[in-house]
């Protein structure tokens, strides 16, 4: 009998080397993960025991390759646990959360190997600078990670960090299984009344895959807002939005109210335990933003700016309404709005919006601005019948990513769109592998996948995190691509949605699904003149959730207060209208609470104010200007973490960014106008 093969063990013998993803079982990633923790633990102490003094070389070098299988194993089982999971693999998570935590935390603790890092540190060896800036992230990594810490607060904070890693993983599989669990079962075709055809026939087949007749709407993005924003009947549109916002807030074995008091504290307790006084001062030590006071002078900024605008848009949203506008009606209202003031809706841009141009149109893009192309390679492994692999190529033939499309909603994914690396580039692996995963509208029996300009816009911005990805060019996988400061990651990506209003390329792919005609001047100039319809209510709400997440985690005393009740206190500067008391956005906050974003919540808007004056650039030199683009490339998307991001952001645009461009962009007046 023939002994199967881990794939992990050998060499994939797949195209690129990219991850068999049909021959890999749950054993499998168990198997690897097991090893994995057993070649890195062996790799390091390789490390400690070496008798050469230290130097960059034989300790930060070498440091930076260990883990490989390790690597490769957890990229699967994480990345699938948010794209494509089930119960075994969301048991599977739940059991090696915690364990790769106490690895992780023995290895950042291991005396021997701080000793030498160190000893590195402390000797000021003359490098280069991408080599200081791993000696430094190093170093400050370690010193962060409790290295200093005496032998109690070691094992204090490993029991911190292990806990904290379970109940993150705990929060995000509960939001999931609520969202799977409601459904509004419509049978009645007046329900239906204002519905575009386009969101009938989704639900309709949403039925029928539920093998049940009439018409189904989910807590899906795709099914959830067309829904909030055309449905005539206002009891439904309340139905669905408390069911949304309501989500792990019920009587159940999925409620999140401890879980986010105990993440708040647990959080809290690691920073302190390390010095900080509270956890938004840790985080945001390396930060562009650097300390709260930064953060809030950002977010109290952009009130004074927006929120009179935002009154203002509040208030001609409810001259609509003969009844007192509660958020249900948000959505509704500010359609007929738009449509009043502009005659434009987002379903009359879905023809001219089919997922394959779309596709077109935005590699199309980076063709143009990079010289870069994409080939639909086959061979390549997918995760899921839905998901397209893409070589990507370079202008001069070179091969720089494959890059993987995973498109539309499905039981097994979480909500929302991100990008993630299954492999990241460095001198030693080689060029990566990049994936997007997003929540599209999906293809119907009679129509295929058409867009609205809002999900444009979303494979716009995730697929400018993965050029972040696609272009990295660094000697070391810690510094390669998105490892960046948190509030300077999302510039590449926001810096592609300005390209989603702009006449030049939007005519370059939108055309009509049927008949091939372009998306007519008319229809692009009302896209021009309603950018900016409602945008200062949409600053307010990302302000609002940058005043949440700041209100959890500069606390410095431990957090035992009510949930909903603090989150109505901590928002309230930036609410335009009542929130209705049942309701809680904390429970099901999946950046701040199990995501990336603790204390980091702002750097979208920090971002933005980076992206408006990165784009103002182009304007000036042209919007697909090759000389602008390869700046661009060269000094932000190829150089990871290598610089400090403000150096590598002046060298791109020749000084330091102001938030006059994104107020121009808002078309409001400037400081100093």
């Amino acid at each position: 009998m023939i002994q199967r093969e881990n794939p992990f063990f050998g060499a994939y013998q797949t195209p690129h080397e990219t991850i068999p993803f049909d021959r890999i079982t749950l054993q499998d990633i168990e198997e690897a993960i097991d090893k994995g923790i057993k070649e890195e633990d062996e790799e390091i102490a390789a490390i400690v025991s070496n008798k050469e003094q230290p130097d960059f070389a034989n300790t930060i070098a070498a440091l930076d390759t260990t883990g490989t299988l390790l690597g490769k194993a957890t990229s699967v089982l994480f990345n699938l646990s948010s794209a494509e999971t089930n119960d075994e693999l969301d048991a599977l998570v739940q059991k090696y959360a915690p364990i790769l935590t106490q690895h992780e935390t023995a290895i950042t603790l291991n005396e021997g190997l701080f000793k030498r890092i160190k000893a590195v540190y402390d000797a000021k060896p003359t490098l280069n600078e991408e080599e200081q800036m791993l000696l430094e992230k190093t170093f400050e990594g370690f010193e962060r990670s409790g290295a200093t810490l005496d032998e109690a607060g070691k094992e204090q904070l490993r029991k911190l960090s292990t806990e904290l890693s379970q109940l993150t993983v705990q929060f995000s599989q509960n939001h999931l299984k609520e969202t799977n669990a409601f459904t509004l079962h419509l049978t009645k075709e007046e329900q239906l009344k204002g519905l575009p055809e386009s969101q009938i026939e989704q639900a309709a087949q949403t039925a029928k895959e539920q093998q049940t007749d009439g018409w189904i709407i989910t807590l899906k993005a795709p099914s959830y807002i067309p829904f909030m924003t055309y449905a005539d009947d206002r009891e439904l549109r309340k139905q669905l939005y408390m069911a949304y916002n309501t989500q792990c807030t019920h009587d159940n074995a999925h409620n999140n109210f401890e879980i986010v008091k105990r993440i708040v504290n647990l959080r809290r307790e690691v920073a302190q335990l390390l010095g900080y006084a509270s956890y938004a001062d840790f985080a945001l030590k390396n930060r562009m933003a650097e300390k709260p006071e930064h953060v809030y002078q950002l977010l109290n900024d952009l009130i004074k700016h927006y929120k009179a605008p935002a009154e203002k848009e509040m208030k001609a949203i409810s001259a609509l309404s003969d009844e007192e506008l509660k958020p249900w009606d948000f959505a509704y209202y500010s359609q007929k709005l738009k449509k009043k003031e502009f005659d434009l809706d987002a379903e009359m841009l879905r023809p001219y919006f089919e997922l394959s141009q779309v596709k077109k149109g935005i590699f199309g893009l980076a063709e143009r601005l990079y010289g870069i192309t994409f080939k639909q390679n086959s061979d390549i492994p997918v995760y899921h019948p839905d998901v397209e692999a893409f070589e990507v190529i370079d202008e001069n033939g070179d091969f720089l990513a494959v890059l993987y499309c995973d498109f539309h909603p499905r039981k097994g994914k979480q909500s929302g769109a991100w990008m993630t690396n299954y492999k990241e580039e460095s001198e030693r692996e080689g060029r990566p592998f990049v994936a997007i995963v997003m929540n599209l509208t999906k293809p119907t029996a009679e129509k295929p996948a058409l867009l609205t300009l809002g999900e444009v816009e979303t494979f716009l911005h995730e697929f400018g995190h993965a050029l972040h990805g696609i272009f990295a060019k660094t000697r070391y996988a810690a510094l390669s691509g998105t490892s960046v400061y948190w509030d300077f990651v999302e510039l590449p990506s926001q810096f592609m949605e300005n390209y989603a209003v702009e006449k030049e390329f939007l005519s370059t792919f939108a055309k009509h699904y049927k008949t091939g005609e372009p998306i007519p001047d008319e229809l692009l100039e009302k896209i021009r003149k309603s950018r900016n319809f409602n945008v200062a209510y949409a600053c307010m709400r990302q302000v609002s959730f940058g005043l949440l997440d700041m209100a959890y985690y500069t606390q410095t005393e431990p957090f035992t207060e009510d949930v909903r009740a603090f989150e109505q206190k901590a928002w309230a500067p930036a609410q335009l209208m009542p929130q209705e008391p049942e309701t809680c956005m904390s429970v099901q906050f999946g950046h701040i609470m199990s995501g990336g974003y603790a204390a980091g919540y702002y750097s979208y808007k920090w971002a933005e104010v980076l992206d408006a004056d990165a784009f103002s650039l182009f304007q000036e030199t042209g919007i697909f200007n090759r000389e602008t683009a390869r700046r661009f490339r060269t000094n932000i998307l190829e150089k990871g973490g290598t610089v400090h991001p403000l150096k590598l952001y002046t060298a791109f645009r020749g000084k330091a960014p102001s938030i006059n461009a994104l107020l121009i962009r808002n078309g409001l007046p400037t400081p100093n106008a």
